[in-house]
């Protein structure tokens, strides 16, 4: 499914369900990381872990521990770049060389509702009222949690590129429908705040896709060199 919003430069490894969580040996670095956790966060990070090393064996890179680093954000091996995403039933890990692309950011949310109060803190008013239009065109797509989930994967591309937060208020984000009956279409994220320069140009802005499939809503952001 996510591989759908990704250029041919990036190898993308998805799964379904937790059943393998068991059968993926983790780093020792890595059980240290899960070693209070509960058993739900213990097999998807296992899981998610186990879709990275595949995309890393598929690009030619030896597996390596995937740690979290700073605020959460995974460190790839000298050389890669990538994302990953997991919620209840899906995992999927994005790779690319940082050669053929800048950054990218991933993200996966089951294709519900967000729960009550959590739109209004998450958009901006303009955001809001073009989720609402956008209901009233196709309201077999839940927009909030699209919304919901092109902001995590803007975050996702922000922040390798600036090591720095970006709040929910300060990238404006409009979602564009499928152009067809296929559920895949694009946003644009207008950034509120300085960008991150990318080969000495400032952006302004990213583009970004989605798709919703098999009660997921998928989004992903791509930042090519310029």
């Amino acid at each position: 499914m996510i591989e759908v919003l990704l250029p041919d430069s990036v190898v993308a490894v998805e799964a379904h369900g937790d059943d393998e969580a068991d059968r993926i040996p983790l780093y020792p670095e890595e059980q240290a990381v899960v070693a209070q956790a509960v058993d739900k966060r213990r097999r998807e990070f296992a899981v998610v872990r186990g879709c990275a090393r595949r995309a890393m064996e598929k690009l030619g890179v030896s597996p390596v521990p995937v740690l979290p680093g700073k605020h959460g954000a995974p460190r790839w091996p000298e050389g890669l770049i990538g994302s990953m995403t997991h919620c209840d039933g899906y995992h999927a890990a994005a790779l690319a060389r940082a050669t053929d692309l800048a950054c990218l950011g991933i993200d996966a949310e089951p294709h519900a509702p967000l729960p009550e109060g959590v739109l209004r803190p998450v958009a901006l008013p303009a955001e809001r009222e073009r989720l609402a239009r956008l209901a009233e065109r196709q309201p077999g797509v839940h927009w909030d949690r699209l919304l919901f989930s092109a902001k995590e994967s803007v975050y996702k591309a922000w922040f390798p590129l600036t090591g720095k937060w970006l709040g929910f208020d300060e990238a404006d984000i409009e979602v564009y429908p499928a152009p067809g009956p296929a559920p895949l279409g694009r946003f644009r994220a207008e950034l509120l705040v300085p960008g991150p320069l990318v080969g000495g140009r400032r952006l302004g802005s990213f583009e970004g896709r989605w798709t919703v499939r098999e009660g997921v809503v998928a989004t992903a952001v791509t930042v090519p060199h310029p």
